[in-house]
């Protein structure tokens, strides 16, 4: 299958947190394939990852060790990032844990870890990286939230909360950074069937269930998901900041 592509994002300096394993691979590839520079923070090694796409594309991305909760190594990663590919003028805030809790028993600690993973680094990458993008004559931000929220599901409260205030955060600084050509968009995944989802949480009784609710009959793969980050960091939304792009065969609505 040939999918679009989107020359503008040639020589593009791109940011992805989360970038090694699961969407967050197939971002660095979908970026790396339309001859983007790209860099990526991870906190597991992804050595093995970055050969493979050097045997792919004859080029490596730049893979930076990094825990997205120690806000002062992300900065730190930035700069790399900067130092080694230009400002970076595509943000891609990937990075997030899903993990299932009960209501019950969840302490402060365990919600202020949830928060400083799957929120908390949205706010202080854009932070870091708006000047450079301001010089650089503008950027592009995709933070990816959810339909988690959209649905209300349960069993992952605090996972769904940052979720629905990523969306609102996005609305918020896309307002206040507009003026300096920056545009931030939410994006919107659906349920995507990486590895770590069919090894953590699908079943056929689940896998049948959501493939009910979907208007296309046919699960998410995380291509689905590049192709629209691809479109958001591209010139041809050129006029489209503060909104949710929702990839998700047609489960929510929206408008």
């Amino acid at each position: 299958m040939k999918y679009a592509s989107f020359h503008d994002l040639e020589g593009q300096s791109v940011y992805i947190t989360g970038g090694g394993s699961g969407i967050g691979a197939d971002l660095t590839d979908g970026f790396m394939e339309q001859g983007a520079h790209v860099a990526f923070v991870q906190r597991s090694d992804a050595t093995e990852f970055c050969d493979q796409m050097e045997a792919k594309h004859g080029r490596r991305p730049l893979f930076i060790k990094c825990d997205v909760t120690d806000v002062d190594g992300l900065k730190a990663s930035m700069d790399q990032s900067a130092a080694a590919h230009g400002p970076i003028t595509v943000l891609v805030n990937n990075a997030a844990n899903d993990m299932r809790h009960e209501l019950e028993g969840y302490t402060v600690e365990a919600w202020d870890k949830a928060q400083a993973i799957n929120i908390r680094p949205h706010y202080f990458t854009i932070q870091h990286a708006a000047p450079g993008m301001k010089a650089a004559g503008g950027g592009a931000v995709i933070n990816f939230s959810s339909i988690s929220y959209m649905m209300g599901n349960g069993g992952y409260a605090s996972y769904v909360a940052a979720k629905a205030g990523i969306t609102g955060l996005t609305r918020a600084l896309a307002r206040e950074l507009g003026p300096d050509k920056i545009r931030i968009n939410a994006l919107m995944p659906g349920w995507v069937l990486t590895q770590a989802q069919m090894d953590k949480w699908a079943t056929p009784e689940s896998l049948a269930a959501h493939l009910e609710r979907q208007c296309l009959k046919e699960h998410l793969i995380p291509r689905d998901i590049v192709d629209g980050t691809l479109y958001l960091a591209s010139k041809t939304s050129r006029m489209m900041t503060g909104q949710a792009l929702v990839i998700d065969g047609g489960v929510v609505v929206t408008g």
